[in-house]
């Protein structure tokens, strides 16, 4: 029974998702997305108290630039959700 593709944290060059299929031990592209997961993840962190700070006396041009890395860190984060979640399920399924 072959597993589930894992969503990895990235897009191809139109913009849409990228899948791999490898064995339940992973491999280099594995490891790479994983590095690139806990990556996202720290950038989004640091983002997200970056805006804290900004926020009370930001002017408009310097908002928007903040909402759209915001945004970018918010669907790097749904991404690695959902592909955790998947994984998640594949796991539940094999006991």
């Amino acid at each position: 029974m072959q597993d589930e593709p894992r969503l990895l944290p990235w897009s191809g060059p139109e913009g849409k998702a990228c899948y791999l299929i490898s064995d339940p031990d992973g491999g280099p592209i594995s490891r790479l997305a994983d590095a690139m997961e806990s990556m996202q993840l720290q950038m989004g962190t640091q983002l997200v108290g970056h805006a804290r700070a900004m926020l009370p006396d930001t002017p408009p041009g310097d908002l928007r630039y903040l909402a759209e890395r915001l945004t970018e860190a918010l669907e790097n984060t749904l991404r690695i959700a959902e592909s955790r979640g998947r994984r998640l399920g594949e796991t539940r399924n094999h006991r």
